[in-house]
C-alpha cells in the first residue's frame, strides 16, 4: 500500500513477485493499493496492478468511492466489463461528477462517451456534475455538459440554486454567458431563499455580471430575498 500510494514501482513489482503478499489488502478506510496508486495518479503502478487477476478494478473504499481520477487512469479503466463508470459512493457521486466537480476535463470527456453514464445524475445535495462545473467555474466542462440534451440547464440543488445562481454568486462570467444563452435558463429564478443569480452576483461584488443581468428585460433588479 506504501509502495503503491507513493508510486514506487520498482518495489511494487518486487513485492507483487511474493506469493505471501495480497495485491488486493484493504487499509481501515477500505482502500487498496490500486484504489492509493490511482488517487495518487501513478500510471505504471495501476498498470501492474490492473495485470493481476486477484485484484479488482472496481473495488470501492468504505465510502463507496471507486478508484478514478486522473485522465491517464481513467483511461486505463474505460471499457473493462467488471467496471462500472456510473457507480455512485455513499454521497451519491458518480466519476463523472467527481471529475466535474475537480475540473478533470479530459475524464470528463472520458464518461461522457460511455453510453452506461447518465450526464445529468445528481447526489444525495441535489447537485449534478453541471452545477458543480459551473460555481467552480470550470467552464470547458461546462460547455461540454450543455452539449448533452439528457443535462437540464436549469436544474436546482436542495436549496433551490441554479447553475446560473452558482455561476453569478462564484464570479464566473463566461459560464453566465453561456447560460443565458440557453432558453431552458430562468434569468429570474429565485432559491428556497428568493434569492436570484442577480442577488448572488451584487452580493458578491461581481459588476460585470450583474451587468449581464441588468441587461435581460425577465430581470428584476428590485427582487427581496427572505432576509429583506
Amino acid at each position: 500500500m506504501r509502495a503503491a500510494e507513493s508510486g514506487h514501482e520498482g518495489m511494487v513489482k518486487l513485492l507483487l513477485r511474493r506469493k505471501n503478499v495480497n495485491p488486493d489488502s484493504r487499509n481501515d478506510d477500505g482502500r487498496t493499493p490500486l484504489w492509493l496508486a490511482s488517487k495518487c495518479g501513478h500510471e505504471e503502478v495501476v498498470k501492474l496492478l490492473l495485470g493481476r487477476k486477484t485484484v479488482k478494478p472496481n473495488s470501492r473504499d468504505a465510502y463507496g468511492s471507486t478508484p478514478r481520477w486522473y485522465e491517464g487512469i481513467a483511461k486505463l479503466f474505460h471499457g473493462r466489463k467488471e467496471v462500472n463508470p456510473d457507480s455512485k459512493d455513499c454521497d451519491g457521486r458518480t466519476p463523472l461528477l467527481c471529475a466535474a466537480m475537480r475540473g478533470y476535463e479530459g475524464v470528463v470527456k472520458l464518461f461522457l462517451h460511455q453510453r452506461e453514464v447518465n450526464p445529468d445524475s445528481i447526489d444525495i445535495t441535489g447537485q449534478s456534475s453541471l452545477l458543480y462545473a459551473a460555481s467552480r467555474g470550470h467552464e470547458g466542462i461546462v460547455k461540454l455538459l450543455l452539449d448533452r440534451k439528457e443535462v437540464n440547464p436549469g436544474s436546482r440543488n436542495s436549496i433551490g440554486a441554479t447553475p446560473l445562481s452558482c455561476a453569478a454568486g462564484g464570479g464566473h462570467e463566461g459560464i453566465v454567458k453561456l447560460l443565458l444563452h440557453r432558453k431552458e435558463v430562468n434569468p429570474d429564478s429565485k432559491d428556497c431563499d428568493c434569492r436570484t443569480p442577480f442577488g448572488y452576483a451584487a452580493k458578491a461584488g461581481h459588476e460585470g455580471i450583474v451587468k449581464l443581468l441588468l441587461g435581460r428585460k425577465e430581470v428584476n433588479p428590485d427582487s427581496k430575498d427572505c432576509d429583506c
